[in-house]
């Protein structure tokens, strides 16, 4: 309209509409006046939503994403309930054709989304279960003021050795990922790696023992010594005691005879009192050293293979964060055979002395008089 004379065939070959289609436009314009911004059609024009056209579509959908429609065994999506190709297919059968598109439009107004599961549920939990934890709290922040070490303990997973797939992302050139292996089911002759951490929390340090056999008392409480032979003693030379806060079970349990013994004999050579405190069963990631030092390791090593040990005490040690943390990290290739019996007589030897409150979690191994 703006061009005159010879506009239509201009605007025509630009846009590729007909002649017809075009003059038809000019004239809705001259009848309005003047266009009408914002909309194509006339209100209440064009197709009408398929949830108002078929208005039973949505109650049918949430029946069967429902848990109780999923758990009917006469429920054919009891297992596939989250594919919308599933459940658009589904109802196309029960006389709702939708596009699986559609399905995952409606889903998302519904303020439905995708859910993995979450481990929040620790099982029965014991009922002094809160009152430990005071304890310990109570035990740590009272040994820290008093300038005391307070190391919190525990075993990383354990990892395979070798050219297979590390969980996570990094950053690499487009369409070239690391190759790796296509499944992680190795024999047992494919070695492993048995980190075992010792988290300074007063320092914010750490220091990761990497075995290469078994993760077993005797390996544990080896770490411990190793922590204190490279970096305890020189940082704490004046300490008496060691307050450990341990996991309740694994190779530095409460119930386990090797764990104490061999702490017995790490409190003989070194003079040290070994206090410990257990967490209760089922709360080993309240544990210090989950949060303040492997979950960054886990993060530090995202997507790399872990192909020998060299590869994983470098990218241990190179694991920093913004507020400080520093981590050393060895490689222990001492065997630590596994199966190995404490007797009722080497337990007597063993000079514990039990807390008031559940001396089964809470205890102090006291050097021998005859100590090394």
């Amino acid at each position: 309209m703006s061009l005159g004379y010879g506009g239509v065939s201009v605007v025509g070959r630009a846009c590729g509409l007909s002649r017809k289609a075009i003059s038809k436009g000019i004239r809705e314009i001259q009848a309005r006046g003047k266009p009408l911004v914002g909309r194509i059609r006339r209100p209440g024009a064009g197709r009408k939503s398929i949830t108002q056209s078929d208005p039973h579509l949505v109650q049918t959908l949430e029946g069967l994403i429902d848990e109780q429609t999923r758990g009917d065994p006469e429920s054919a999506l009891r297992w596939i309930c989250k594919s919308t190709r599933a459940i658009a297919k589904e109802l196309g059968q029960q006389k709702h054709p939708v596009s699986h598109m559609k399905v995952a439009q409606i889903l998302h107004d519904l303020d439905y989304s995708l859910q993995s599961n979450r481990k929040t549920e620790e099982g029965a939990d014991h009922p002094d279960r809160d009152a430990q934890f005071r304890h310990i709290n109570v035990a740590v922040k009272k040994c820290l003021r008093q300038g005391i070490p307070v190391i919190s303990v525990d075993t990383k997973k354990k990892e395979l050795v070798g050219n297979y797939d590390n969980a996570g992302r990094q950053w690499r050139a487009t369409k070239q990922p690391i190759p790796v292996q296509g499944h992680d089911f190795p024999s047992p002759e494919v070695p492993r790696a048995y980190p075992y951490g010792i988290y300074d929390i007063g320092r914010n340090a750490g220091f990761v023992n990497v075995g290469t056999d078994h993760d077993t008392g005797a390996f544990a409480v080896a770490s411990i010594r190793g922590w204190w032979r490279s970096e305890g003693r020189r940082i704490y030379p004046d300490a008496k005691t060691i307050l450990i806060t341990a996991d309740g079970g694994g190779s530095n349990g409460w119930r386990l005879r090797l764990w104490k013994l061999e702490l017995q004999k790490f409190a003989d050579q070194t003079a040290l009192a070994i206090a410990v405190c257990h967490f209760p069963p089922g709360t080993s990631k309240w544990n210090k050293i989950e949060h303040r030092l492997f979950s960054f390791i886990s993060s530090n090593w995202r997507g790399e293979p872990l192909r020998d040990y060299e590869t994983i005490v470098n990218l241990i040690a190179g694991t920093t964060t913004a507020k400080g943390l520093k981590v050393t990290c060895r490689l222990d290739r001492r065997k630590y055979p596994t199966g190995r019996e404490v007797s009722d007589a080497q337990m007597q030897r063993v000079n514990l002395e039990r807390n008031k409150f559940h001396g089964e979690w809470n205890y102090l191994i006291k050097p021998n008089v005859k100590c090394s």
